[in-house]
């Protein structure tokens, strides 16, 4: 790949998520993808092609998910990782299986 003046995009790498109609036109994801940009791409950028961008993004999502403290998706002042309450969504959700005898 021919040399690119810096903060060009490379050709490999797409640069929007969708266009009007598709799965990705609406406000969650338009806000989940603003916020990946302002926290990884460009504080870090630019990235040198599509591999650099998948390997830091499997990094962010791994952090995003397991390690970052959200106070939104709790009904009380706590903080907690998505895995976290999703675990414990479910927990609460599981229907508790019966004894079984024979």
């Amino acid at each position: 790949m021919p040399d690119a003046p810096a903060g060009a995009i490379p050709d490999d790498i797409v640069a929007s998520v969708g266009s009007t109609g598709d799965s990705y036109d609406n406000a969650m994801v338009e806000a989940f993808n603003s916020l990946y940009k302002w926290e990884l791409i460009y504080p870090k950028g630019p990235r040198t092609g599509l591999d650099d961008v998948e390997f830091a993004t499997m990094g962010y999502i791994d952090w995003f998910n397991h390690r970052r403290l959200h106070g939104e998706i709790t009904d009380d002042n706590s903080y907690v990782t998505p895995a976290e309450f999703e675990a414990a969504y479910y927990r609460q959700t599981a229907p508790a299986l019966e004894a079984v005898t024979q």
